[in-house]
């Protein structure tokens, strides 16, 4: 059942990308697996998915560790300054770097073991109180700050627009990190090594990211089924 929702999504993705003149292969599915048992992530993973998200350390140290294969990890939920060394000791990918603080904390860690930590910048482009992000108007000081920390890869940005009924409602967000990145991107901000990476879309509104120019696109429900958060 899992391999045919993400063989679904698959075909999905393809021609969202088609419709907006992308190739697929430069989408790539992220599988948010927070909350699910390491079974799933198993079977998820022989079916050929590569790529897992997770939100919370302590729950994804473990499958980390148990897991049997090959698997990319990716970082995407709140993270303090005090868990930094084991986000840089176990995930590929950390999506959700917002303040200075953390980026310091784990350009450290990742000096400390001799690894080039992969991060994005979470950016807070629906303005929401209650939610983590750097705002669009404070994202280039951040980067700037950034520069001095040789250790992380800034790969591109990620974001989590307000929730809404209709996917079509959360294209202007899209659009603006978009934007965001590639300006960023011309200024020598990200890493010159890396594609402009574009975290944003999730199981309710993948495509019209895609149309936007997602590069990594966060689904959980659509592939695992339905859990106690959205996702």
């Amino acid at each position: 059942m899992i391999s045919d929702n993400i063989a679904h999504i698959n075909a999905r993705i393809k021609v969202a990308a088609q419709t907006s003149g992308r190739n697929a292969h430069d989408v790539r599915l992220i599988a948010v697996s927070k909350r699910k048992p390491l079974a799933a992530l198993q079977e998820a993973l022989n079916g050929g998915q590569k790529d897992f998200g997770e939100n919370y350390l302590q729950e994804a140290v473990a499958k980390i560790a148990a897991i049997s294969g090959p698997a990319i990890f990716h970082f995407i939920g709140p993270l303090q300054s005090n868990k930094a060394k084991l986000a840089v000791s176990h995930f590929d990918y950390i999506h959700t770097v917002d303040r200075l603080k953390i980026a310091k904390s784990l350009a450290k860690h990742a000096t400390d073991m001799g690894k080039t930590q992969k991060v994005l910048i979470q950016v807070n482009v629906g303005r929401e109180g209650q939610k983590s992000g750097v705002l669009p108007e404070d994202t280039e000081e951040l980067l700037n700050r950034m520069q001095e920390y040789p250790a992380l890869e800034i790969c591109g940005f990620m974001t989590m627009p307000p929730f809404a009924q209709e996917p079509e409602a959360n294209r202007r967000y899209f659009s603006e990190l978009r934007e965001l990145g590639q300006g960023f991107q011309q200024q020598g901000l990200l890493a010159a090594q890396s594609p402009l990476e574009l975290s944003m879309g999730m199981s309710g509104d993948y495509e019209v990211a895609i149309e936007e120019g997602a590069t990594m696109i966060r689904v959980g429900t659509a592939i695992f089924g339905v859990r106690d958060e959205q996702g």
